[in-house]
């Protein structure tokens, strides 16, 4: 009966949680932190500005990487507010609605990114198997139609994820476990059946991240037996080279990701400081090792980050 009394209830907001065990260094883990947060809106945002200005990197493989780049920039915005806040002014708590706000856009720019690194692979598919015809099957169309369902895809599969979990009344803990929302920390914390939540939750992760892994699997494999069918040694190597890059932002982006699922599902008896680490990992390493593996390959970049740099000490100078 009492259940019943509170069976509309929700918190109206929710108590964030930094890294357990490590509170008293919060004001000097805030410095590195912010770096990191620098380094990934820079990195990113140098790539979209070179990409955008660079007529010379106005091709698919390019137009791809400007895409991964906004999802990563995306990524990192969504968590940035709560963790500096955090880290840097002891702030813990979260408005219930802005919570479900930040989960959605974490969820949907994390399914856009996954959907990317999809595309990309099927650009390095055809830049290897037809390469004569790369210019011609992805063009300028195929690719932004190719972007708009990417884009669709992730909003509408992650729509219904907030409405699920404000249908449930949360009425005990309103204690979460990371720096920021996530579906299955907050699902966890509901005083009622969660079924349909977990099961459109599983739904949604085999229609995105399971199925896009699949698919960059078997798109390697081809790869893989094209690249073998070369007579040349050289052309063999010169064929993986390209392939590098994408396969180092994939490694980036599934590797925090199975590591996080696996702990939510099996590692209920780890410490919650290996929770933290995992789920700040799974957001916070794609979009700042993105940049980096994609400066190192790229000249244009490299050349602009030097500009960058030469023009702010110039103006520093003057």
């Amino acid at each position: 009966m009492a259940d019943n009394n509170y069976s509309h209830f929700q918190h109206p907001y929710f108590v964030l949680t930094g890294i357990p065990g490590l509170e008293q260094k919060y004001y000097w883990m805030a410095f590195p932190l912010g770096a990191i947060y620098i380094i990934a809106l820079f990195g990113n945002g140098v790539i979209i500005s070179t990409i955008k200005s660079e007529s010379s990197l106005h091709i698919p493989m390019y137009y791809f990487l400007f895409m991964l780049a906004l999802a990563d920039m995306g990524l990192a915005l969504c968590t940035l507010p709560s963790m500096l806040g955090i880290f840097w002014f002891n702030y813990k708590s979260i408005a219930f609605d802005a919570c479900l706000v930040q989960m959605y856009f974490i969820h949907t720019f994390s399914a856009i990114e996954s959907g990317v690194l999809v595309a990309m692979a099927f650009d390095r598919v055809v830049a290897i198997w037809d390469p004569l015809r790369y210019g011609t099957i992805l063009t300028n169309g195929v690719v932004g139609r190719t972007g708009a369902i990417i884009l669709t895809r992730a909003v509408f599969v992650v729509f219904p994820v907030p409405f699920l979990i404000k249908r449930l009344p949360f009425y005990r803990s309103n204690i979460l476990s990371h720096s920021f929302c996530l579906h299955q920390d907050v699902m966890r914390l509901a005083c009622a059946s969660t079924r349909v939540n977990s099961l459109y939750g599983l739904i949604a992760v085999i229609f995105t991240k399971g199925s896009d892994s699949l698919s960059i699997l078997f798109s390697y494999v081809f790869i893989f037996r094209t690249v073998m069918a070369i007579a040349s040694g050289k052309g063999r190597l010169k064929a993986l080279n390209t392939c590098v890059s994408h396969i180092c932002a994939v490694l980036i982006f599934y590797v925090p990701l199975i590591g996080v699922s696996v702990i939510h599902r099996f590692g209920k008896h780890l410490s919650p400081l290996t929770h933290a680490l995992m789920a700040n990992a799974y957001l916070l390493v794609p979009p700042v090792l993105n940049p980096i593996v994609y400066t190192v390959k790229t000249k244009e970049i490299r050349k602009k980050i030097i500009q960058i740099f030469v023009q702010t000490k110039i103006t520093a100078e003057g």
